[in-house]
């Protein structure tokens, strides 16, 4: 019995997304085609000439553009920011510091700083549990 292979592929919208690239950024072959996990691991280990590009100029999904402005894509969508921007914009939006960017850096890292603070809780609460499970078993 001899076992059949697919080659697995994915949409051209996943590997974009896979890729941090905007899809209707990209060349219409690699939006109109499929990609498969070993063109898709090519263009990882060695990307293209657009590819790189687009990494470097954009414009970049909203994701990216969220990352790279240090806040998140609701706080991007509250700041007025719906559609890709590119390196540049990003840089300016940056230097100019708008009230609502301030807003949602603070914000972020309120979040952050919630976010560590839970894990420390649940630290000192699981070494707690350990100690008293300790304490039971002696």
């Amino acid at each position: 019995m001899t076992s059949h292979q697919t080659t697995q592929t994915m949409k051209p919208a996943t590997a974009a997304k896979k890729l941090g690239v905007y899809l209707q950024a990209t060349p219409a072959e690699f939006q109109e085609g499929v990609v498969s996990r070993s063109e898709f691991n090519a263009l990882q280990a060695d990307p293209p000439e657009w590819l790189q590009e687009l990494r470097r100029n954009g414009p970049h999904p909203r994701p990216v553009v969220a990352a790279k402005l240090g806040v998140s894509i609701a706080g991007l969508a509250r700041g007025g920011v719906t559609e890709p921007l590119t390196t540049e914009q990003i840089e300016a939006l940056r230097e100019e510091m708008p009230g609502w960017l301030r807003q949602e850096r603070a914000t972020q890292a309120d979040v952050r700083q919630e976010a560590v603070r839970i894990k420390e809780k649940q630290a000192e609460q699981a070494e707690k549990r350990a100690a008293r499970d300790d304490d039971s078993r002696a």
